[in-house]
């Protein structure tokens, strides 16, 4: 009879285990070498700060504050809102973070609130310019490869 109380491999086995050695497994090289610089999205990608519309989600031009009477230019609704305003949250009294006097009903109707702040966000920036002002045109070698591919015709 054994002296071990399971007999399964593996219980009480560190005795009859020979030590690991990491260097000497098969197809070990060792730590990668990582390139520098940023690598595409994440930490160290080159980022820009906008300001988007709530209601359509189109980037708006922002030179320091919103003006009183701005509208945007895709949908035609009003920018100096409680629903662009960075303080804006709905768990919050009177659906703000800073102490307003009164509550503004309509959120996003146009108000003369004072506290208003855009709300901008971290997007990351694009390296290469966007097809409309010139990046990857009709006749780029990639596209081509493109059409080949799925055998487009133009």
């Amino acid at each position: 009879m054994s002296d071990r109380k399971y007999r399964h491999s593996g219980y009480q086995d560190e005795e009859r285990r020979e030590p690991r050695q990491e260097s000497q497994r098969p197809g070990d090289r060792g730590p990668r070498e990582r390139p520098e610089g940023p690598r595409g999205r994440g930490l160290g990608a080159p980022t820009v700060t906008v300001f988007r519309c709530r209601i359509c989600g189109t980037r708006q031009r922002l030179e320091g504050t919103v003006a009183l009477d701005a509208v945007c230019a895709s949908c035609g609704n009003d920018l100096h809102t409680c629903s662009n305003c960075i303080h804006f949250d709905t768990s919050r009294p009177k659906e703000c973070r800073k102490p307003v006097p009164e509550r503004v009903t309509n959120k996003s109707r146009r108000n003369a609130c004072e506290l208003m702040t855009p709300n901008t966000v971290q997007e990351f920036a694009s390296d290469r310019p966007s097809p409309a002002a010139g990046g990857e045109a009709a006749g780029s070698p990639s596209r081509a490869a493109f059409d080949a591919l799925f055998n487009r015709k133009k």
